[in-house]
C-alpha cells in the first residue's frame, strides 16, 4: 500500500522531500495536567482542543502551534509518530487534512490515509516475534510485581504492555527492577506521565520512519519528541528537537544534532513546532 505524493521543498532547482516525525503526548499536544503553565491567568494563551475522550477533551495544543502545525504540513510530509494505538490515535484531529502516513504502536503499524499497511505489520510482528520473550511472559510478570499502585493493566495491538500507575506511591527501585528484567528478555520500559510502558526491544519509531522515507523518497528526517522511546528516532534523524521536560530530559539525554527548548509543556509543544518549520524551511 502506498499513500499520495508527499509535499516537497526545493534545493536549488531539485525538489528535495523532507520528512518531520513527531511524538504526540506531551511534545506536541498536552492534556491539562501537563500544561504547566505560569503567570497570571489574563496572559495565558488560547488553547484548541484537537482531543475528545469520552465526550469529554483531553489534548490541547496552543492556537499558535496549530497554525504553526498546518505550514509545516504543507512544507513537509508530516509523520504523526506515536506510542498510541491506532484507536487511540484516531481521536486525535491535529490537521485539518489528516496526513498521509501516521505511525502508531511505537512503529507497530503504519497508517497510510487511516488504513493500517498490512505487510507492515507482518513483518513487524514477525521480528517481535523471533527477538525477544513472549508478550505473555511480560504480562504474568507484571501481575506478580504489580501492587496498590497498579491502576489499569492494557496491552496494545498485542505487541506490549503497559501499566497506568499512581507515580506517588511508586516502590523505590521498582520501574529500575522492571527495567533490569525486561532487559534480560529483550524488552525495554519508559515510564512517561502516568503510565509505564514494556516493549519489545526491536519495537521502533525509527525503524517504521526509516520504511515512511523509503516509501516517500525522503532525503531528509527531522524529528521530536520526550521519552526514551523517541531517542532512536531523534538519534537517527539529520536534526530534532526536544522539550524541556520528560524522561529525556530527565535523563540529560543529548545528541550533537538535538535542539532543546526554553520552554516546558504546553508552550515547549508551540516552540517545537516553530523549529521544526524554521528547520524545513532553511532546507
Amino acid at each position: 500500500m502506498r499513500g499520495p505524493d508527499p509535499p516537497q521543498v526545493r534545493q536549488g532547482s531539485r525538489p528535495v522531500t523532507v520528512l518531520v516525525c513527531a511524538d504526540l503526548d506531551r511534545t506536541l499536544i498536552y492534556s491539562a495536567a501537563a500544561f504547566a503553565l505560569e503567570g497570571p491567568d489574563e496572559a495565558m494563551p488560547r488553547l484548541l482542543c484537537v482531543e475528545f475522550y469520552q465526550g469529554a477533551p483531553l489534548s490541547y495544543v496552543t492556537e499558535t502551534a496549530a497554525q504553526t502545525l498546518e505550514a509545516l504540513a504543507r512544507a513537509a510530509a508530516f509523520v504523526p509518530t506515536t506510542t498510541r494505538t491506532p484507536e487511540q490515535y484516531g481521536r486525535v484531529h491535529l490537521l485539518e487534512k489528516p496526513p498521509a502516513y501516521a505511525i502508531c504502536a511505537n512503529g507497530g503499524h503504519l497508517l497510510v490515509d487511516g488504513q493500517d499497511d498490512p505487510s507492515w505489520s507482518a513483518e513487524v510482528r514477525a521480528r517481535v516475534g523471533s527477538g525477544c520473550a513472549p508478550l505473555a511472559e511480560v504480562q504474568d510478570h507484571l501481575v506478580r510485581v504489580g501492587g496498590d499502585f497498579v491502576l489499569k493493566r492494557r496491552t496494545a495491538s498485542g505487541l506490549f504492555a503497559y501499566l497506568v500507575v499512581d507515580r506517588a506511591a511508586l516502590p523505590a527501585g521498582w520501574v529500575e527492577d522492571l527495567t533490569g528484567w525486561c532487559a534480560e528478555r529483550g524488552w525495554r520500559t519508559s515510564l512517561q506521565g502516568r503510565k509505564v510502558y514494556c516493549l519489545p526491544a526491536s519495537l521502533t519509531k525509527s525503524a517504521a520512519a526509516a520504511e515512511v522515507a523509503r516509501r516517500t523518497g525522503a532525503s531528509r528526517m527531522l524529528a521530536a519528541g520526550d521519552s526514551l522511546l523517541d531517542a532512536e528516532l531523534l538519534a537517527a534523524a539529520a536534526a530534532s528537537v526536544r522539550p524541556a521536560h520528560g524522561e529525556l530530559h530527565d535523563t540529560g539525554w543529548t545528541s550533537p544534532t538535538a535542539a532543546v527548548t526554553a520552554s516546558r509543556g504546553i508552550r515547549a509543544g508551540e516552540e517545537i513546532a516553530a523549529r521544526l518549520l524554521d528547520l524545513v524551511a532553511s532546507e
